[in-house]
C-alpha cells in the first residue's frame, strides 16, 4: 500500500476503515466458501472411488461371461449380435451451480433393460454379459460425470484459495497499517493543536 497517494484526513480514516471491514468480512466469505467447495469435492471423490471399484468388478464379470458367449456360440456369431446393439445417444447434460461451480448433471435413457436381440439361438451367457456391459455403461457415466464436477469444483477451490490468500496476506495487513499510520498522524496533528491553542491562550492572558 503507497502510504503517499492516501492523505491522513478523517475521510479518508473512514474510508480505509470501512475497506478493512469489507476486506475481512470478504476473506472470511471465501473461506466458508472454500471450506464448502473442499467438502463437496471430497464427497464426491469418496463416491467416484466407490463407482470405480464396481465398475472394475463389473467389467471382470461381463469379460467372463463373454468369453463363455464366444465358447459357447463362436466369436462370429457373437460379433453379428453385437452389431444390433445402439450405440448411446441419448445423453443429455445440464448444470447446477454449487457455490458459483457450474457442475455437470447428465441425464440418459435407461431403458427397461431388454436385449436388442432376439433370443433364438443365444445362450443365458450372451443376456449376463449383456447386463454386465450396460450396467457398466451406466457406472461409466456416472464417474464422468462426478470426475468432470470433482475438476471444476477443483479449479475453483484454487481461485478461491489464491483470493483468500491475497485478502489475508497482502490487502488485509496493509489497511490495518494504513488505518494506523492515518490515526497516528491524525493524533499527532491534535497534540500539535491543543499545544498551539494553549501557547495561544497564554499569549491572550
Amino acid at each position: 500500500m503507497n502510504f503517499n497517494n492516501f492523505f491522513p484526513t478523517k475521510g479518508n480514516l473512514i474510508i480505509a476503515k470501512n475497506t478493512l471491514h469489507l476486506s475481512k468480512q470478504g476473506y472470511e466469505l471465501l473461506d466458508k466458501k472454500r471450506n464448502i467447495l473442499i467438502r463437496e469435492m471430497m464427497e464426491l471423490i469418496d463416491k467416484a472411488k466407490k463407482i470405480q471399484s464396481e465398475i472394475d468388478d463389473t467389467f471382470g464379470e461381463a469379460y467372463k461371461a463373454l468369453q463363455m458367449v464366444n465358447i459357447l456360440m463362436g466369436s462370429d456369431e457373437v460379433a453379428n449380435i453385437g452389431h444390433a446393439v445402439p450405440i448411446e445417444d441419448s445423453l443429455k447434460i445440464r448444470f447446477k451451480s454449487v457455490m458459483g461451480t457450474d457442475v455437470p448433471m447428465v441425464s440418459y435413457e435407461k431403458g427397461d433393460g431388454t436385449p436388442p436381440y432376439g433370443f433364438f439361438r443365444t445362450v443365458s451367457s450372451l443376456d449376463r454379459a449383456y447386463a454386465k456391459f450396460s450396467k457398466a455403461k451406466h457406472l461409466a457415466i456416472e464417474l464422468a460425470e462426478i470426475e468432470n464436477a470433482v475438476y471444476r469444483l477443483a479449479i475453483n477451490i484454487k481461485k478461491t484459495q489464491k483470493r483468500a490468500k491475497a485478502l489475508e496476506n497482502a490487502i488485509i495487513p496493509a489497511y490495518v497499517a494504513l488505518v494506523k499510520h492515518i490515526q497516528e498522524v491524525l493524533e499527532e496533528k491534535e497534540r500539535d493543536e491543543f499545544t498551539r491553542l494553549k501557547v495561544i491562550k497564554k499569549r491572550i492572558k
